[in-house]
């Protein structure tokens, strides 16, 4: 197939994925800026693009690009290094910045290809994956600023981002303007406008995620995505959502009663409840009265089950420390509870 087969076609298709991706890194340095400028705007994004038909199409997209364009270059490599034989043992003189970028293009590519694989494990296994998986409950998939508090509550997530963003760089300013070269846009006129172009765009969105990151970092550090009281709020939205689709009809009411209730207050009230309900439970002939009554004994247990998913959301938004979501989430029996039958 001439597509994988000929050097031009497997060039052609490093391009296209290339664009693709390009792109791809353009929006996400859009929507992190959305998270420091509007991070309630943030929350609601991740929630469009959760475990949505057409999220998840886009993500399988996304991946199969990622994993292509991997393949192609991989193959390029080796197709290249091939033709070279033992020439490319010759001491040659110290290429400029963007021909060193050229020569490495892989080794770049794997960097890059690590710090994707620690964003992913960061971000979207707690998020999407969560959701695909049906194991919510430690915190809600949605809260996309909650995960980054976790992230860059941690010292060295910077460290690995910036020198990722540094590897992006060097990958993305060579990437745009050689992937015209591989459809035929190679005339010198061309060529330096295009190098132009890549060197403002790349160092563009290189520099916004250098900022975000170190934006996110200090936020994190001084727990502003844990007190800032919009986001309070909304949080208690999410779980009230999540609770709403776990245990339905019978939940919705006592969610639309938590959400009328500014959070300080749920804050106080639900824990004192939930321990309320916890020592009933210990009264003599409170089994045999559940028993006896069965629909009083699902409310029972719905009720309480819905009171421990907002405690899991309390005890991480309010502790004073940086303990990740899973320290929080022991207070709870069950991450995603369901209610008996």
């Amino acid at each position: 197939m001439w597509l994988s087969c000929s050097s031009v076609g497997r060039k052609f298709v490093m391009a296209l994925t290339g664009a693709c991706l390009v792109l791809f890194v353009t929006f996400h340095c859009l929507m992190n800026a959305i998270a420091i400028c509007w991070p309630a705007a943030y929350n609601s994004i991740c929630e469009f693009l959760g475990a949505n038909w057409y999220a998840l199409i886009a993500s399988a997209g996304l991946a199969l690009l990622f994993i292509i364009h991997i393949i192609y270059a991989v193959m390029l490599t080796l197709q290249n290094r091939k033709a070279r034989g033992n020439d490319r043992y010759a001491i040659t003189k110290r290429p400029k910045t963007v021909e060193w970028s050229s020569q490495n293009m892989l080794v770049l590519g794997i960097v890059i290809l690590a710090f994707l694989v620690v964003h992913l494990i960061q971000f979207w296994a707690k998020m999407q994956l969560q959701e695909i998986r049906g194991a919510e409950g430690m915190l809600p998939p949605a809260a996309g600023t909650l995960f980054l508090q976790e992230a860059f509550s941690c010292v060295w997530t910077p460290i690995v981002y910036i020198i990722g963003f540094v590897a992006l760089w060097f990958h993305f300013n060579h990437g745009f303007w050689s992937m015209f070269q591989s459809i035929g846009w190679d005339n010198q006129v061309w060529i330096a406008r295009l190098k132009k172009v890549a060197c403002w765009w790349s160092t563009i969105v290189v520099l916004l995620f250098i900022a975000q990151a170190i934006v996110f970092t200090v936020k994190a550090n001084d727990d502003y995505y844990k007190n800032n009281e919009d986001l309070r709020i909304q949080y208690l939205e999410m779980v009230g959502a999540m609770c709403e689709k776990d245990f339905g009809p019978d939940a919705a009411q006592i969610v639309s009663q938590i959400n009328s209730m500014p959070y300080e207050v749920a804050a106080q009230q639900i824990p004192q409840a939930l321990e309320q309900m916890n020592s009933q439970k210990s009264i003599p002939g409170f089994d045999q009265q559940m028993e006896a009554n069965p629909q009083m004994k699902k409310s029972f247990e719905t009720q309480l089950k819905l009171f421990e998913s907002y405690k899991v959301l309390f005890d991480y938004l309010n502790s004073d420390n940086k303990d990740n979501a899973e320290d929080a989430a022991q207070a709870a029996p069950e991450a995603n509870p369901q209610p008996e039958n």
